[in-house]
Formats: C-alpha cells, structure tokens, sequence
C-alpha cells in the first residue's frame, strides 16, 4: 500500500460525514424556503355535518363547524391557520384559527353556520395553513347536504 492510498482511507470517514452534515443543512435550508401548495377538496365538502377533507399529497385538513366554531385539524402540526369567509361579491372576512391542544387542531367561532345552515345552501371560502415558510392554500365551495 502506498501512501497515498493510506491517507485517502484515513480522510475518506471525515469526508463522508462532512457530507451528511452538508447535506442536512442543505436540506434544512431548503425546507425553510417560502412556497405555496394548493389543497384540493378530497370529493364533496360539507363543513356543517363533519364532512370536508382538503389534501395535497400525504398532508390532509379536516374543517368541521360545531355550534359556530369552526376547528381545523392536519396530519402535520401547523404554525398558524387562517380561514377566509368569501360573500358574492369577493369580499373575504378572516378568521385567524387559534390553536386548542395542540398544533394539530385550531379553531375560533364563525359565521358560517348562519350563512350554509340550511340544507342545500352554499358558500364558497378560503383557508391559508403555514408550516415552516410553506403556504398551504385552498378556495373551495362548502354545501349543506343534510
């Protein structure tokens, strides 16, 4: 063995685990960067009677409204949750979720079931989910079926 086949097996342990700390910095990095999702309706959504499944890939939003509060729950915790109320005319009134528990659920009372508590009545919404410098964000039509 010569000597420099000797030295390139003493330094190539430091230069693989350079690497896997390079590469999870790397990775850190990238995951921290701003970008936007869209959530789509997983079939038909209605919020009133428990039945509104927004996804995007493995990361699911469940919306339900109980007694006009309005609660959000994910498979992932959230760093903060926003749902938008949208009238005819596309003006949005927000209401910024608090979180309840956990980052998994967040809620705040609502309008909403004054507005789709009628059976057939429907009302289109927004709803923006941020976890770590990504934007999940859904425009969707809630209607009453029952």
């Amino acid at each position: 063995m010569n000597r420099h086949l000797k030295m390139a097996f003493m330094v190539a342990p430091f230069l693989g685990i350079l690497g896997f700390i390079g590469a999870d910095y790397y990775s850190e990095n990238q995951a921290a960067k701003n970008k936007i999702i869209q959530l789509v309706p997983e079939g038909h959504c209605d919020i009133i009677n428990q039945s509104c499944v927004l996804k995007s890939g493995e990361f699911k939003v469940n919306i339900s409204d109980e007694a006009g509060v309005t609660e959000v729950n994910s498979t992932f915790p959230l760093d903060s949750a926003t749902l938008f109320l949208v009238n005819q005319s596309d003006q949005m009134t927000p209401y910024p979720l608090g979180m309840q528990k956990s980052p998994y659920y967040w809620r705040s009372p609502t309008e909403l079931r004054s507005l789709v508590g009628e059976k057939g009545a429907s009302y289109k919404l927004r709803l923006i989910a941020k976890i770590k410098g990504g934007q999940y964000i859904s425009e969707f039509y809630t209607q009453t079926t029952k």
